[in-house]
């Protein structure tokens, strides 16, 4: 994938009026080398972006892909959106759109995050026509009036004889319809208004992603209280379920009940665990797992310990609506447990120390797989970072349902990943890790993990729901990890070549390919021969 850096130097430095001659007689490069670098033909970090920086009178983050990675890749998306058939888009363009015009490719992504919410908000009165018949019947009647009223109306219009004792009873016939249209039409919108708001859940979530990739997936001061919350714990006694669950009782009057099927008062919650807060009561299903347990508790524990730390983070102003609010608040709620769990500093310096491995510290720490993996992504402190990771979570059917992006890795942010990825893999064998050399068409290359796992036991009436949970590291990180061990990582050609999805790949020859892919040019996609192996996709059309 091209950089971005290149571009905003070459912009910045024609803000500032210097030539590319005297910019590299400062920064200590040959113009010619400048050039490339400026063209995106050159990758540059370390002392010599620092330089760069300096001369430029940047901060050195500014110069930095993180920023604008996810912008990048929302307008990807945004242009092989199918209502764009046929509009001329070259590879590359939309970073090309992010540096120069930032404000610009903003406008396009929240265009059409409002033209997604309005097509789905049309989506629900289609579903709700087609299964309420009541719906149906008021939508009928309407109809029906509105034909009445026009039919009065057009012969007011067309039949100018009519006497003034017939017009007077036309007017009057096209007055009553209309109030009776008026309260059918309110009966009708109103039937609509529960599941509307429901669905509004659709851009709040995509607010507070927006706002978990801006922090980079790390907040200090969620850290610094969790930090404190574990101290009291471990001041009390060992950590663990059996102290998280004497603390709580003991300061907020909480039990605990287990049982094999959900209690009545836990609509609305997981049938893993949930809380009644009236009866003040913590209940888990009697398969949940240790691991489990722990981390709910310990986020019950942060939720009534310290909600003026979660409500602080949570009143962002890049929260616009009380469901993003809302939804923040859990996703806050959620990260003070792994930190408690985990703290910063002593779950870095074993993750370095055991190279990463994720079941290992899971035993460590009496975490799940998941919950480490969602730790990783958070080890973004100035000064004291782990390895960069992304973060997939897809169900058993491929969707994607939730994401930490990687800069520079494209991650679909709905619908389902190339088909070739390590997370679809890893389901062909439940709780084993699968491990997997990439290499995308940029020849950019990423080491993924990915295990298929449940949140818990089995029983013979009550089978495993498995999810699986792939993290992606660059490839010049992953000799840090046992994952890495065993591989030929320099050599690319062991990489398998991937894409980020079947849309938005450009690997027009590849066998797996599930839907045509996106044309940037603007002209037909290449489409599967019909006498050839069709795709899934128009393989359940074939009569044969």
């Amino acid at each position: 994938m091209r950089a971005l850096i290149g571009i905003k130097i070459r912009n910045r430095r024609k803000a500032l009026g210097l030539s590319q001659a005297g910019l590299a007689r400062a920064v200590g490069v040959s113009a010619s080398y400048l050039n490339l670098i400026e063209g995106n033909r050159r990758k540059i970090g370390g002392t010599l972006l620092r330089r760069i920086a300096d001369q430029l009178g940047l901060p050195l983050e500014q110069l930095s892909e993180d920023r604008e990675q996810r912008l990048v890749q929302a307008v990807t998306e945004a242009f092989s959106d199918p209502i764009l058939a046929g509009t001329p888009f070259p590879a590359g363009e939309a970073r090309d759109l992010v540096a120069q015009f930032p404000n610009a490719a903003l406008a396009l992504t929240r265009f059409r995050r409002a033209y997604a919410d309005a097509s789905a908000n049309a989506e629900v009165y289609a579903n709700r026509i087609r299964s309420d018949p009541l719906l149906s019947e008021l939508l009928h009647q309407i109809l029906s009036q509105i034909t009445a009223m026009r039919s009065a109306a057009e012969i007011l219009e067309s039949v100018p004889e009519v006497d003034e004792a017939d017009r007077r009873r036309f007017i009057a016939s096209i007055n009553r319809e209309g109030q009776a249209l008026s309260e059918k039409t309110r009966a009708f919108v109103g039937a609509f208004e529960q599941s509307v708001v429901a669905h509004r859940a659709v851009s709040p979530g995509l607010e507070v992603d927006d706002l978990i990739i801006a922090e980079k997936s790390h907040f200090p001061a969620l850290e610094e209280a969790a930090d404190t919350l574990r101290r009291e714990v471990e001041a009390a006694g060992p950590f663990g379920e059996a102290m998280l669950a004497t603390l709580l009782e003991h300061r907020f009057g909480i039990s605990f009940e287990k049982g094999t099927a959900a209690p009545r008062h836990n609509g609305g919650f997981s049938q893993e665990y949930g809380f009644d807060p009236d009866r003040k009561v913590m209940w888990f299903y009697g398969g949940a797992r240790p691991e489990t347990r722990q981390f709910q508790l310990a986020r019950l524990l942060a939720e009534l310990a310290l909600p003026q730390v979660i409500e602080a983070h949570a009143e962002d102003p890049r929260l616009t609506s009380p469901t993003a609010r809302r939804v923040a608040q859990r996703f806050m709620a959620s990260y003070l447990a792994g930190a408690i769990v985990l703290p910063y500093s002593r779950f870095l310096e074993d993750a370095e120390t055991h190279g990463y491995d994720i079941d290992l510290l899971g035993q460590i720490y009496t975490a799940s797989f998941e919950q480490i993996a969602h730790r990783l992504v958070t080890l973004r402190r100035p000064g004291e970072q782990g390895i960069p990771f992304g973060f997939l979570r897809s169900d058993p059917a491929g969707r994607l349902t939730k994401q930490f992006p990687l800069p520079g890795l494209l991650l679909p942010n709905t619908g389902h990943a190339c088909p070739l990825w390590a997370i679809y893999a890893a389901f062909r064998n439940t709780d084993q890790i699968a491990r997997q050399l990439v290499t995308f068409s940029d020849r950019s290359r990423y080491l993924f993990i990915a295990k298929a796992v449940s949140k818990r036991l089995a029983t013979f009436r009550d089978p495993p729901f498995y999810s699986s949970i792939m993290l992606a590291c660059d490839v010049l990180d992953a000799d840090r990890t046992v994952y890495g061990r065993g591989l030929d990582l320099g050599h690319a050609a062991e990489a398998v070549p991937v894409g980020p999805s079947c849309r938005l790949c450009t690997r027009r020859e590849c066998t797996h390919r599930q839907e045509e892919a996106f044309d940037p040019s603007g002209g037909a996609t290449l489409r599967t021969p019909l006498v050839g192996p069709a795709p899934d996709l128009a393989r359940k059309h074939d009569s044969a």
